[in-house]
C-alpha cells in the first residue's frame, strides 16, 4: 500500500497535468506559445506520463475545438444531452477521436489550423506495442507491491486514466455545479475548489473564455493549480502566455442585472 497508493496518485496528477496543460490549453486553445523543439519535448513527456492511455495532441486538439463550436448540439463529440449515459458518451468520444487522429475523416480547416502535429510519433505512442508495454510496467509494479487485494481494483483505472479524466469533465461538468456565466450550453463549474482535476473543473469559466490560460480566478476560491505551473514556466522562458482578458465578475453581474431589468421593462410595456 505504501507504494501503490502514491504511485496511483502520482500517475493521476501527472497524466492529468499533461492533458490539461499540453493537450487542452496549448494544442486546442493556444493559450500560450512555445518553440517547436519544446513542443516535441512535451509530446514525449505526455507519452511518458500518460503511458498506456496516451492521447494525441492533434486528435485531442481538433476534437476539443469541435466541442466548443458545437457544444450541446447533435454535432458535439461529447454531450450528456445526446447520450443516455456516461459510457455511451465515452464510446462515442473514443470513436470520433480515433477517426480524427487516424485521419480517416476530413475535418474543416478551422479545427486543424495551428494544432500541433507529429504524426510519426503519434503512430508509435498510440500503437498497441506502446500501450501494452506501459500496461505491463504498471502490472509489474502492482505484482510486486500490491499487498492488499483491493489495490488491484486501481489497476484497470490506471490503464485508462486519460479517458476517465475526460469523462469526469465532459459529463459531470455539464450536469452538476454552479455557473458564473450564462453561456449557450450546459457547462458548469463542477468543483468550487478544484483539488481533483487541476483546474479543469472550472468548466463554465472555460466555456466563457476558451483561450484564457487561467481557468479559475473568477471567484476568490477558484484556484487553478495548472495555471500556477504555467506562470512558473512562463517566467522561466519555457513558454509565453498569450495576453488574456481580465475578468471583473462584479461588474459583469451588474451589467447582466441591468440588462435583465431593461428586458423586464420592455416586457411590461
Amino acid at each position: 500500500m505504501e507504494v501503490i497508493i502514491p504511485f496511483f496518485i502520482a500517475h493521476w496528477y501527472l497524466s492529468l497535468f499533461f492533458q490539461t496543460f499540453f493537450l487542452h490549453r496549448y494544442a486546442a486553445h493556444g493559450a500560450f506559445t512555445m518553440s517547436k523543439f519544446t513542443e516535441k519535448v512535451f509530446f514525449v513527456l505526455t507519452w511518458i506520463f500518460q503511458g498506456s492511455n496516451y492521447l494525441s495532441p492533434y486528435g485531442y486538439g481538433v476534437m476539443h475545438r469541435m466541442h466548443h463550436a458545437f457544444a450541446d448540439t447533435e454535432d458535439d463529440p461529447h454531450s450528456p444531452k445526446y447520450d443516455d449515459n456516461i459510457f455511451k458518451m465515452m464510446w462515442k468520444t473514443k470513436t470520433i477521436y480515433s477517426a480524427i487522429t487516424s485521419r480517416q475523416v476530413e475535418v474543416d480547416k478551422r479545427f486543424t489550423d495551428g494544432v500541433p502535429k507529429w504524426h510519426a510519433f503519434d503512430r508509435f505512442a498510440r500503437s498497441w506495442v506502446s500501450r501494452i508495454g506501459w500496461g505491463a510496467v504498471y502490472f509489474f509494479v502492482y505484482w510486486n507491491y500490491a499487498d492488499v487485494w483491493w489495490l488491484w481494483l486501481l489497476l484497470p483505472a490506471q490503464w485508462m486514466l486519460s479517458p476517465i479524466h475526460g469523462a469526469i469533465i465532459n459529463w459531470f461538468a455539464h450536469v452538476y455545479g454552479y455557473r458564473n456565466f450564462e453561456v449557450g450550453d450546459t457547462s458548469k463549474n463542477f468543483l468550487p475548489v478544484d483539488f481533483l482535476m487541476m483546474g479543469e473543473s472550472y468548466h463554465n469559466n472555460h466555456h466563457k473564455y476558451g483561450s484564457r490560460a487561467n481557468f479559475g480566478g473568477i471567484r476568490w476560491h477558484e484556484i487553478d493549480p495548472t495555471y500556477q505551473v504555467i506562470k512558473l514556466l512562463n517566467k522561466a522562458g519555457v513558454i509565453n502566455i498569450v495576453q488574456q482578458k481580465q475578468v471583473d465578475l462584479k461588474a459583469m453581474r451588474q451589467e447582466e442585472k441591468a440588462k435583465k431589468a431593461e428586458k423586464a421593462k420592455k416586457v411590461a410595456a
